[in-house]
């Protein structure tokens, strides 16, 4: 497989082949969510949502871990400070609001553990697999803390309250299969595939859809879970008329209809 692109960012590499752009936190030990890494990861996400050679984005942690958390030293020059504090969340936050409403999808890949900032993270991606070997939690309770970069409110939209209660309150680890079944992660996997089943994922969409339907479809899902059902529906009706208008939606039915592969533009 060709690479077509390889660049470096704070605490981060990326590389693109085959229109998935495959970005690894490179923060050892433990591949902390420090402030450089948040930095570094920010503008790697400016940097695949503006090349169009990217279609799809798949996140990794070098080494054992995905991200074991955040760097709790950096917390110490918050201490008694209400508005350090917030800006430690905030800043944090704002980055993994951007993977989220990002118009190209993206997928965690939890190759070890995930913890603290880590969990966040791999929840502000719209799918995630994890090895089965991976352990995910949410200790911050044991800093006298809460999660602070949005778990709390990502947790109970992707299980149900009380499991997102129970993980936070107890601070204890579940597996990558718990995960699965509870419905946190996509599915689980030995790790020795776990690399090859986010591959398959992410270019099952990026070498055979069209970009403009993939931006709509997570347009509408992001959109509608933050309204009724009512207020959902139109949203969905907006977007679908826009799709009339673009090349492939006309490339695609013609091509339904003749019977043949769609050869899409991402116009």
């Amino acid at each position: 497989m060709e690479t077509t692109i390889v660049k470096k960012f704070k605490n981060i590499n990326l590389k693109v082949e085959n229109r998935v752009a495959y970005i690894a936190i490179n923060n050892p030990p433990a591949n902390a969510m420090s402030s450089q890494t948040v930095s570094g990861l920010s503008a790697s996400i400016d940097y695949v949502a503006s090349e169009p050679e990217v279609k799809v984005i798949v996140i990794t942690g070098e080494g054992k871990f995905f991200v074991a958390g955040a760097d709790i030293k950096e917390f110490v020059p918050a201490f008694d400070s209400e508005e350090k504090g917030k800006a430690l969340s905030v800043d944090a936050q704002a980055v993994l609001n951007k993977i989220e409403q990002l118009k190209k999808p993206v997928i965690a890949a939890i190759n070890g553990a995930c913890l603290g900032g880590g969990l966040e993270l791999a929840m502000s991606c719209h799918m995630r697999i994890a090895a089965d070997e991976a352990k995910l939690g949410q200790p911050e309770l044991n800093l006298g803390l809460i999660p602070g970069f949005g778990g709390t409110q990502r947790l109970a939209r992707l299980t149900n309250k009380s499991k997102a209660l129970e993980i936070i309150l107890t601070g204890q680890f579940i597996g990558g299969k718990e995960a699965e079944y509870i419905g946190l992660v996509n599915k689980s996997v030995p790790l020795a595939e776990l690399m090859d089943e986010a591959k398959q994922l992410a270019e099952a969409i990026a070498l055979n859809k069209s970009q403009p339907s993939v931006a709509a479809t997570i347009e509408a899902v992001n959109k509608g879970l933050e309204t009724t059902l009512d207020e959902g529906l139109e949203i969905e009706a907006d977007l679908w008329a826009q799709l009339f208008t673009t090349e492939d939606m006309k490339e695609g039915v013609n091509a339904f209809i003749e019977k043949r592969k769609a050869e899409f533009k991402d116009k």
